[in-house]
């Protein structure tokens, strides 16, 4: 039997485990990544496990998110991150560097390698042939340790692409597409591999587009074969012998196979306030849009940015469009600039933003109030925006050039105009002066770390009771995100100070949620969060665990779980519980007191708890099904209990 891309990969890094699918392995990972918002507190973590090297291939740190530097704390932040990389010998990308899904693609990622990176996004370097998966960011702190990283062996599907994309539709309108198929849920331990004569024509920057957004369908990561287009990607960034091939046998088998024919797609957008609430542009009618916003990871390559650069071209935004662009990385500004596209690009109007994540993650360009904005990002979540009441769309660089022209939502088809053709570049303009290398020391500990007031110390969990003895501080729907536990945007400053990011925690749901928590936390009882469907969707945020682990939350009970949430909860010691019935999770209520009795002695037994609702006198059965690896963190009340060295 033949083997598929995704399974070379594995199979190429296997350190432990079965080749079974839904079994735990672990892999050797190559390659790390972190991000500023994230980076910090993996860097802490790393720290504190006393290893003086790190020990990957790579390991590059990026400061991309909170840029916009409003107060000393992400500055002191960044400074730490700087000389903590010299410290341990990882890459920096300074601020204004780009994005470091966009980075990592032009610069380091490599066919047939492994990449972790604390962002949900990562995934993006699969379109070069890599195995690139999200993780919390202590699973990259242990990864950059030399430590293994686990996973369950996944399911494989082959997302089967034929034909050629019409004029006016892009690979943004693909990955839609895909996602009104598998929608956000119920996709967890599977990996899209993505195959047939249609990947052939997709450039390297289209496929990071569809790789980037199989996050939101909550599978581990998506893979592309490494073929000729890549070689061709990559000989254009000066890096051709970076380059293998990896394509999947003829008779490889997968668990199941999609076909899609590319020549049948139309443009799409993603309704509010889901990634899978898909509609065709066309049946959306003529909404008036405030708001235009191009750019973030999935749509901020020379591609994307030349193909809107030509639609506009002697033309101006409609006077009621606030239009923004944001190039990807600092290597796309130049050569937009080098090739006269940005010229177009101000002309029409367009605000130049830096190259980072700004409005993608809410901490600038917030729309007005009410306001229509179309964005090409990656999510439109209720309330990521900055603006709660505001309406996002998500749609492709087309669509949302169309809607600059003409200030209403518009199928880009109607423009009257040939499409714009873009060839890529046989050479890109590099410049990789913003990459701080790490210097090669007899004595990193030489290397002095900079500690700005905002860094808090790490903090600490003891281990898991005997009893669970707590109260239901909050219940909530299905599809509760990251963002809805910890939000982004403004508050990102204090994801290096837990205490006062804590206070922050479900601000979008409920205000009140940190004042009761504290309250039991003090009261000598435990938190406990309920909530339904795919609980955790979104960002790798290890945060939206910390935070509740910091306030005193011990267990989760959901109707299911998003697989790097579930890890980030067992990292912190919080046990993750899903209900076996649904009218378990409808007879529960916000404040009733809760009561898990032998809970460590049934975690190590089996995988099924009695839990006591004493304020309704019911009781009902909640499964807790974990690797023996996974019940020894949990146990231990934490991984860094585990694995931290004593004083």
């Amino acid at each position: 039997m033949g083997k598929t891309i995704t399974e070379k990969l594995i199979e190429a890094h296997l350190l432990s485990g079965a080749i079974t699918a839904g079994a735990e392995i672990g892999i050797r990972i190559d390659q790390t990544l972190t991000q500023d918002a994230t980076g910090t507190m993996v860097y802490l973590q790393f720290e504190s496990m006393k290893v003086p090297r790190i020990q990957t291939e790579l390991s590059v740190s990026y400061i991309d998110h909170n840029t916009i530097q409003a107060g000393f704390e992400n500055a002191d932040d960044h400074r730490y991150l700087q000389s903590v990389a010299q410290r341990f010998g990882a890459h920096f990308s300074r601020a204004g560097n780009g994005i470091c899904h966009q980075v990592h693609l032009e610069r380091f990622g490599k066919p047939g390698k492994t990449l972790i990176g604390s962002d949900s996004h990562t995934p993006m370097c699969g379109a070069l042939g890599m195995l690139a998966i999200g993780a919390g960011g202590l699973d990259v702190a242990l990864a950059m340790a030399g430590e293994p990283f686990y996973l369950m062996y996944p399911k494989i599907i082959r997302i089967n692409l034929q034909g050629k994309l019409p004029p006016w539709t892009s690979a943004k309108d693909v990955i839609l597409k895909i996602l009104e198929i598998f929608t956000t849920k119920g996709n967890v331990g599977c990996v899209f591999e993505y195959a047939g004569e249609g990947v052939t024509n997709l450039t390297v920057p289209e496929r990071a587009t569809i790789a980037n957004m199989g996050a939101e369908c909550g599978i581990t990561t998506s893979v592309f074969p490494s073929d000729e287009m890549t070689k061709r990607f990559l000989k254009s960034q000066q890096r051709e012998n970076d380059w293998i091939e990896l394509i999947a046998d003829a008779d490889a088998n997968y668990e199941r196979v999609i076909d899609i024919d590319l020549s049948t797609l139309v443009p799409l957008t993603a309704k509010p306030h889901s990634p899978d609430h898909i509609s065709p542009v066309s049946d959306m009618g003529e909404i008036e849009v405030h708001q235009v916003c191009i750019g973030s990871c999935t749509n901020s390559s020379y591609k994307d940015l030349v193909t809107v650069a030509k639609a506009l071209k002697g033309k101006v935004a409609h006077p009621n469009v606030s239009f923004v662009i944001s190039p990807g990385s600092r290597q796309v500004l130049d050569n937009l600039v080098h090739d006269g596209y940005l010229a177009y690009l101000l002309s029409a109007g367009a605000r130049i933003m830096e190259s980072a994540c700004g409005f993608c993650i809410g901490n600038s360009q917030c729309p007005s109030s009410k306001a229509v904005s179309l964005r090409t990002s990656n999510r439109n979540f209720w309330g990521r925006s900055g603006t709660k009441d505001a309406d996002i769309y998500i749609v492709s660089p087309e669509t949302a050039a169309a809607a600059v022209i003409t200030g209403r939502f518009t199928d880009p088809r109607k423009l009257g105009m040939d499409y714009p053709r873009v060839e890529m570049p046989e050479n890109f303009f590099v410049d990789d002066g913003m990459i701080i290398k790490p210097k090669d020391t007899k004595d990193p500990s030489a290397v002095e770390i900079y500690r700005g007031t905002n860094i808090g110390p790490l903090p600490e969990n003891s281990a898991l009771p005997e009893n669970i003895l707590g109260e239901v501080t909050i219940k909530i729907g299905d599809k509760i995100t990251t963002d809805h536990i910890i939000p982004a945007g403004i508050y990102m400053k204090y994801r290096s100070n837990i205490p006062k990011y804590s206070e922050y925690v479900f601000e979008l749901l409920d205000r009140d949620f940190f004042r009761r928590a504290i309250k039991i936390r003090d009261a000598g009882r435990h938190n406990i969060i309920v909530a339904g469907l795919s609980y955790g969707q979104g960002s790798s945020r290890e945060h939206a665990a910390m935070c509740p682990m910091y306030l005193g939350v011990k267990a989760v009970m959901a109707k299911s779980f998003e697989r790097i949430h579930a890890a980030n909860l067992i990292n912190f010691g919080i046990v993750p519980l899903t209900f076996e019935e649904e009218r378990q999770y409808e007879a529960i209520k916000q404040g009733d007191l809760i009561e898990i009795p032998s809970l460590r002695d049934l975690l190590v037994k089996n995988s099924i708890l009695t839990v006591k609702n004493t304020s309704r006198r019911t009781s009902f059965k909640v499964s807790c099904k974990l690797t023996q690896r996974e019940k020894r963190i949990l146990l231990a009340g934490g991984a860094l209990n585990l694995l931290k060295p004593a004083d």
